[in-house]
């Protein structure tokens, strides 16, 4: 069986261990963020096919209306927190790599 891989094998007596409680709050508050992301555009789609299927103004233009907007509205917010979670990982990532760059550097 292989061994799990550690995270912070690399830079092992660089970090103390509130370093390392940090990253990993930073990560999961990204990864929470996302899924609020989630939750809401499936909330707005949701609530914008009840008005399309329930006919709850009793006009089935502005039902229609409403209801076309609020799934656009819950698919834009779907894929603005999918940019915004890529984009923080990314930068999360980028500024583990700076850190274990200097801290290497700082040895020698």
């Amino acid at each position: 069986m292989e061994e799990k891989e550690k995270p912070y094998q690399d830079i092992k007596g660089q970090l103390i261990l509130r370093d390392h409680l940090a990253a990993d709050r930073t990560i999961l508050a990204n990864e929470r963020t996302f899924l609020a992301y989630i939750r809401t555009a499936l909330t707005l789609f949701v609530a914008g096919l009840s008005f399309i299927h329930f006919d709850i103004m009793n006009s089935l233009l502005i039902d229609g209306i409403i209801g076309g907007i609020l799934m656009f509205i819950g698919a834009i917010t779907f894929f603005l927190g999918l940019y915004r979670y890529h984009k923080t990982k990314v930068l999360i990532r980028e500024i583990k790599q700076k850190e274990l760059a200097e801290g290497i550097g700082h040895e020698n």
